[in-house]
C-alpha cells in the first residue's frame, strides 16, 4: 500500500515539474518575443528619427536656398532702384545749374548734347567755353555717386562716344576713333579738373567703376541725318550707368534654388 502511494507521489511531483518547465519554456520564450519586440522598436524609432533628421536637413537647406534667392532678388531690385534714383538726381541737378541733359527711358543714360560740350564735326576738342559745362556735370555726377556710397551699387559707368553719319576718313581710325576721342576728351577734362579721383571708384565687381568707349556713328538718336541739326544732335557724350549684375557663381546658386524650389 504505501509503494502504490509512494508511486502516486512521485507521478504527480513529476508532472508538477513538467507544468512548471513548461510554465518556464513559455515565460523564456515570452520574454525572447518581448525582447525582440523591444529591439524591433528601437530599430524602428531609429530609422524614423533619422528620416526625421534628414526631412529636417532638407528643409533647413530649403530655407538657406530660399533665404539665399530672396537675398540675391533684394540686391537686385535695391541696386536696380538705387541707380535710377541716381540719374533722376543727377538730371535735376544739373537743372538747377542751368544745364539740360536728357534720360533715357529705362533710366540708365544721361545724354550730353553737343551744344553742352561743343563737338564740330571731325572734332574731339571740347573749347574752352564749354569747360564749365563739363567740370559742372562731372562734379554733380561725383556727389551723387559718392552720396552713402552709393556707387557701389552700380557695376560700370560707361563714357561712350558718339558722332553723326559724316565719313572721317582722313582721321586715325575714322569715326570710330573719332567717337573714342570725344570720350577720352571728356575723361581727361575731369580727370584734370575735378576735386573727385573718379578712376580710383572702384565698383562692385571689384574693377574700376568708370569705362570709356567710342561707338561711331552705330548708335544715332536721330537715325534720319539729312540735315546739320540731326547730324548734330548725334554728336554727343552718353554717360552709361548699369547696376550690379549676377557673377555666374551667383547665377549658377540661383538656378539651383528655383530647381531646388520646384522640384
Amino acid at each position: 500500500m504505501k509503494r502504490r502511494l509512494f508511486g502516486r507521489r512521485r507521478r504527480e511531483d513529476e508532472s508538477e515539474d513538467s507544468v512548471w518547465i513548461a510554465f518556464s519554456d513559455l515565460m523564456t520564450a515570452m520574454l525572447a518575443i518581448f525582447m525582440l519586440a523591444a529591439v524591433a522598436l528601437v530599430f524602428s524609432l531609429s530609422r524614423e528619427q533619422a528620416a526625421l533628421a534628414q526631412a529636417q536637413e532638407r528643409a533647413d537647406e530649403a530655407n538657406a536656398r530660399s533665404e539665399k534667392f530672396d537675398a540675391m532678388l533684394r540686391t537686385l531690385s535695391t541696386s536696380e532702384q538705387v541707380r535710377a534714383e541716381m540719374v533722376a538726381e543727377i538730371r535735376e541737378l544739373l537743372a538747377e545749374h542751368g544745364i539740360e541733359v536728357e534720360v533715357d527711358a529705362a533710366n540708365t543714360v544721361i545724354r550730353v548734347p553737343v551744344d553742352l560740350l561743343g563737338f564740330e564735326s571731325g572734332s574731339s576738342e571740347i573749347l574752352g567755353q564749354y569747360t564749365p559745362h563739363a567740370l559742372t556735370i562731372g562734379e554733380t555726377l561725383a556727389d551723387v555717386l559718392l552720396k552713402d556710397d552709393r556707387y557701389l551699387h552700380l557695376d560700370t559707368i560707361f563714357v561712350e562716344g558718339h558722332t553723326d553719319d559724316v565719313p572721317m576718313q582722313s582721321l586715325f581710325g575714322g569715326n570710330w576713333g573719332l567717337s573714342a576721342n570725344r570720350a577720352i576728351s571728356l575723361w581727361r577734362l575731369w580727370e584734370e579738373g575735378l576735386s573727385v579721383d573718379l578712376s580710383g571708384l572702384v565698383g562692385r565687381t571689384g574693377e574700376p567703376l568708370f569705362s570709356v568707349s567710342g561707338y561711331a556713328d552705330t548708335r544715332p538718336v536721330v537715325p534720319d541725318q539729312r540735315n546739320a541739326k540731326a547730324r548734330a544732335q548725334n554728336r554727343r557724350i552718353d554717360i552709361r550707368f548699369t547696376e550690379h549684375r549676377l557673377s555666374e557663381e551667383e547665377i549658377s546658386d540661383l538656378q539651383g534654388a528655383i530647381t531646388a524650389g520646384t522640384s
